[in-house]
């Protein structure tokens, strides 16, 4: 307590230096402004799961950003820390998961206010993308947000309330106003003109653009120099190395600036950057985004009176207007050529120009925007309800909560450099069965929607694996062989249709949600070669088939023989349902065997590409259908057995349960979810991956929560001891659906 005001106590939740990132940068201001407001701040740090930072004191936990298990115990450290309030910096790409759903994971287990700083808001999002930010908005006791625009993205196409939402600038540092000349000689650029563009480089920076209007700026005024400050952007050079700032420095090249134009190749401290921008004259930001709604960069060089050239993104439309800095079209050479020289021709335009920048900053000092937080905070605090308040969400998330890591150890250990074993006899590797493209094709997909995920590497590495068996399996009509001894032999002719439908939704996935396009090609090649020719019969086939051909069409919306394969398949399907079809019997033939819950998900998925309503009455009602006959009254699954199946009129075999069921159902039903909202499916999906711990006729768990691994199946004895790669695959595509 000072002055009889008590210090409230905040967890910020945010990348922090010295990792090298535009919000890291960000939160260790916002820190300061807090403490400077009476606010004792720590921070809880995203961290790489392959990065190691000496992080200073006031970093009191940290997360592993593809680790979801790290998101809960940070929930459960903060619940438990004396917190009063968690202010989260949000930006999709710092955390884990699809769009970075895991941070919902600990939203949903805090126990504390939580007030969110949006630092990407999208106009026109996907529907997964805005499934996430409402899923964050939904958990979140108020919002924050940088510029109007933002402001009324979240209004109008989002459906926040403005009562949930305020507007706090972005922090910009107080220095005074200089003239340029006094920093130059620290550059070596004395009697220079000097242009800026600084912060982490990537390719979306649009620094070419730059580059591309300098020669005819130099001829006319060869005082000019053009300074690139900034390192690679960390997670760029990881995937990229440093390929774009190599290709600049061949541009400059090209265009024979090398006297004109200076790269300065590493990330700045604070002192020294506001060095560097007060050395400069007019300051560049060429972002190639429009969607673009915040800019530190361009926040800084607006605080500290710099004359501004930009492309007219969002934030920048916003922030420049009323004559505080100059706007030029994406792309248009031209125009930033012509608006350069005028600047650098009309040094009172630049003038005043400057001082209105200058003077609309006063307003963004830190000291301003820190009292903004402290006092947002204290008023969020005061209305927070006691006991804590539940958290009300839609969505998948929901599912994860109690659900155990999906892992890959017992998938890689199934996996050699040829495929995937068959079998496993006792958990251990049966190399006496060989191979199967049925395996690698469902292992394909498993593989490539835990990378969507986790981001784990590994994950591709096996997708390779997989995808080259497939590749090798396909013979030149376009069908696949099945079945490969451990010497490499195939040894059946032709694999049978639910081969070339399980191949078919394995590459249609690569095409998806391959992480490169050499895997992407590769895929799209041998899923073109397969369908040229396609004829399938039976129901799974086709609904396997069908689940590809929606995959490959979320990839390439406008091919059209694919989409045309996919309706004739799916008015197939529909007719294999009508003609079996009855009051008592609402199933696709006379017959519940497995792989059930494939064919009303196809279904589903040919509605969601067609919006033929009749695809999706015969999706859900099918799928309801299965869902009666499986669940029980004693609130489990119990699932129809291998041992006889289910026939129309008879008695319905009890074992063995396969997992394929369970995985398949998790899928489907969610899938339901989306497209009805109907909460019913959600506790289906639950039910169904709690069938494998536990929550099943015998009261045995069949997943191995230290391996990834999972038994073959429910026997009438217990589980079964042996764990084959079906089994394995079908769990992790369970788990990975209920994060998706």
């Amino acid at each position: 307590m000072q002055n009889g005001k008590v210090k409230r106590k905040v967890r910020l939740i945010a990348t922090y230096p010295p990792r090298a990132c535009g919000i890291a940068t960000f939160t260790s201001d916002l820190r300061q402004a807090l403490m400077e407001n009476d606010c004792q701040s720590s921070v809880i740090a995203l961290t790489g799961d392959s990065d190691r930072f000496d992080y200073p004191s006031e970093v009191v936990f940290e997360i592993r950003q593809s680790q979801l298990s790290d998101y809960r115990l940070a929930a459960e450290y903060i619940n438990f820390s004396g917190a009063d309030l968690v202010c989260l910096q949000h930006e999709f790409g710092i955390f884990g998961g699809n769009y970075g759903k895991y941070i919902i994971e600990l939203l949903l287990n805090l126990q504390k206010p939580v007030v969110t700083t949006l630092h990407t808001v999208i106009s026109q999002p996907n529907d997964a993308l805005k499934d996430t930010l409402l899923r964050v908005a939904d958990a979140s006791a108020h919002l924050v947000v940088m510029s109007k625009k933002a402001e009324s993205i979240l209004k109008e196409v989002y459906g926040i309330p403005n009562s949930k939402i305020s507007v706090i600038p972005h922090g910009v540092p107080d220095v005074p106003f200089v003239d340029p000349n006094f920093y130059k000689d620290k550059f070596n650029v004395e009697g220079k003109l000097v242009l800026l563009t600084f912060g982490l480089i990537s390719r979306n920076k649009g620094i070419e653009f730059v580059l591309k209007a300098l020669p005819k700026v130099v001829e006319r005024h060869p005082e000019v120099v053009y300074i690139v400050l900034g390192a690679t952007h960390p997670e760029v050079k990881k995937r990229e190395g440093e390929e774009y700032r190599l290709w600049l420095k061949r541009l400059v090249r090209e265009l024979e600036l090398e006297d004109y134009v200076i790269f300065y190749d590493r990330y700045v401290d604070f002192d020294e950057l506001c060095e560097f921008i007060g050395a400069c004259d007019i300051y560049i930001t060429p972002y190639q985004s429009k969607e673009q709604i915040v800019s530190g960069t361009l926040s800084y060089a607006v605080g500290m009176g710099k004359a501004v050239v930009s492309t007219p993104y969002f934030y920048a439309e916003e922030l420049l207007a009323d004559g505080r800095g100059k706007l030029v079209e994406f792309g248009n050479v031209k125009q930033l050529s012509e608006t350069l020289i005028k600047l650098i021709e009309n040094e009172a335009t630049r003038h005043r120009m400057r001082k209105k920048a200058y003077e609309f900053g006063r307003q963004m000092t830190w000291q301003n925007v820190g009292s903004a937080y402290a006092g947002l905070f204290e008023k969020i605090i005061s209305e927070a309800k006691r006991p804590p308040r539940i958290l009300q969400t839609t969505g998948k998330t929901v599912l994860v909560g109690d659900l155990p890591e999906a892992r890959l150890g017992h998938i890689i250990k199934l996996t050699d450099d040829t495929g995937i074993f068959q079998h496993a006899t006792y958990g251990v590797p049966d190399r006496r069965y060989g191979y199967t493209t049925d395996d690698a094709a469902r292992a394909l997909v498993a593989v490539l929607n835990y990378f969507q995920q986790y981001q784990e590497p590994k994950a591709i590495e096996l997708a390779e694996i997989y995808l080259s068996f497939i590749q090798y399996a396909q013979m030149p009509d376009g069908k696949f062989h099945n079945f490969m001894n451990y010497a490499r032999e195939f040894i059946d002719e032709c694999g049978s249709e639910d081969t070339i439908g399980r191949a078919l939704w394995g590459l249609g996935t690569a095409v998806s949600l391959a992480p490169n396009e050499r895997m992407r090609i590769l895929a799209k090649d041998i899923f073109e070669k397969t369908i040229e020719k396609l004829e399938l019969n039976y129901p799974r086939a086709m609904a396997y088939a069908i689940c590809g051909l929606y995959s490959f069409l979320q990839k390439y919306e406008g091919a059209v023989l694919v989409r045309r394969r996919l309706v004739e398949l799916a008015d197939k399907l529909a007719e294999i349902y009508r003609s079996s079809r009855a009051d008592d019997w609402r199933w696709f033939g006379d017959e519940i065997t497995y792989a059930n819950a494939k064919m009303p998900q196809a279904m589903l998925l040919a509605y969601k590409v067609t919006d033929e309503d009749l695809y999706k009455e015969i999706g859900l009602e099918s799928l309801d259908f299965l869902l009666e006959q499986t669940y029980n009254k004693e609130g489990y699954f119990d699932f129809v057995g291998n041992q006889g199946w289910y026939r129309r009129g008879g008695q319905r075999a009890i074992f063995s349960q396969q997992p394929i069921e369970a995985g398949y159902t998790v899928e489907a039903c969610l899938l339901a979810y989306t497209i009805t909202k109907e909460a019913s499916y959600l506790k289906m999906a639950r039910a169904a991956m709690e069938w494998f711990l536990g929550r099943n006729r015998l009261g045995v768990k069949l997943y191995d929560f230290i391996t990834g691994a999972c038994s073959d199946g429910l026997d009438p004895h217990g589980a079964s001891m042996n764990q084959g790669a079906e089994s394995a695959i079908c769990c992790l595509i369970g788990q990975v659906a209920c994060l998706g």
